[in-house]
């Protein structure tokens, strides 16, 4: 599946964020974010984003890239300035089409209790979504795989979310937070 456009907004009566994607193929893809989920994913996917590029920059070079060596805080400033140049040359102008014309999940968004991040090559990185809900028969899942451009738009937008949510503000880990992880050879998991 290849990702064509990206929504991201804070519903207040839900107290949710709500997230559609719309593939190439004319598919929507709904989920639903949680503030229990958000909080705990929320530094673990700006650091997922910042090893990710620190391993993409080395991956670049025919040497070793400083950066891939780098502490956390350097990472974070890197992607922080990477994302900042990729969010200059992205379309934020053009509206969400909002009329798929497949919903492959269904009608109602999936309600997110688990996602897993894993690195890919080419600077890419896997998201998985997973919805376990008490009396699911079966959990309904897909598993996207963004480019670090298309990462740095779904981030911004989720910046954004969480400011009007104010989720933020009330002692949440912030973005810059340091945030223990495994290792980068390993899909991370949270829930």
């Amino acid at each position: 599946m290849q990702v064509h456009q990206f929504s991201v907004n804070y519903i207040q009566e839900q107290d949710r964020i709500l997230i559609r994607i719309n593939t190439t193929a004319a598919e929507e893809l709904r989920v639903w974010f949680t503030r229990r989920l958000m909080l705990p994913l929320w530094p673990n996917l700006n650091k997922a984003v910042a090893d990710q590029l620190a391993r993409d920059k080395a991956e670049q070079g025919n040497v070793q890239s400083p950066l891939a060596h780098s502490d956390d805080l350097t990472k974070r400033m890197m992607a922080d300035f990477e994302r900042q140049e990729s969010l200059g040359k992205a379309d934020f102008k053009t509206p969400y089409n909002a009329k798929p014309n497949l919903l492959p999940l269904g009608e109602d968004p999936l309600v997110v209790t688990q996602v897993s991040m894993t690195p890919m090559g080419k600077g890419s990185l896997r998201l998985g979504f997973e919805e376990k809900l008490p009396g699911q028969t079966a959990p309904r899942a897909f598993q996207v795989t963004l480019a670090l451009q298309t990462l740095h738009g779904l981030v911004h937008l989720l910046e954004q979310a969480l400011n009007r949510s104010g989720w933020l503000s009330d002692g949440a880990p912030a973005a810059s937070a340091p945030a223990a992880a495994p290792s980068a050879d390993r899909p991370r998991y949270l829930n």
